[in-house]
């Protein structure tokens, strides 16, 4: 095996003063923050939605989506556009902080303590000398009925 084959990379994020990942192939961009379309009747984590490239894309906040403490937008606020089951998907981040190459050996599976939401979409624990980063699962931070209401709203969004 080549080195190469035994390492990824992934994008490393800050939300409320934690560091996140998603694997880099399912990042396909990562904009500025700008203020999304409000949808009304929407859950309180849909942030609302943003034309990107010609499409609809829902924008999420990822601090109210894991129960984190609010915090204004920031000069550094992102949203990470992200491929979510053949879906794009916006996350709002605190910052976007790197792309870091990590070693397949580096990650752990969840502990059994992480159950709920954070046991579906935590894909592992990337561990790196005094440094531990949270490797999310880009497809798992909606739930399956979440991610139904969401298709929903952003249909009704797009065609009025």
């Amino acid at each position: 095996m080549t080195a190469g084959e035994d390492t990824f990379q992934v994008v490393v994020f800050v939300v409320g003063g934690h560091e996140f990942a998603f694997d880099i192939f399912r990042v396909q961009r990562i904009l500025m923050y700008r203020r999304p379309a409000a949808v009304p009747g929407a859950p309180a984590f849909l942030e609302g939605v943003l034309q990107v490239e010609g499409g609809v894309v829902p924008v999420i906040d990822l601090r109210k989506r894991f129960e984190l403490e609010h915090a204004p937008i920031g000069p550094d606020t992102r949203i990470l556009v992200v491929e979510a089951d053949g879906a794009s998907v916006g996350a709002v981040v605190d910052g976007a902080s790197e792309v870091l190459r990590v070693p397949a050996d580096a990650v752990a599976p969840p502990p059994p303590v992480v159950r709920g939401l954070a046991a579906a979409c935590v894909q592992g624990i990337i561990t790196l000398a005094a440094r531990t980063v949270v490797l999310l699962n880009a497809a798992r931070v909606l739930t399956s009925s979440e991610r139904v209401v969401v298709e929903r709203l952003t249909a009704e969004a797009e065609h009025g």
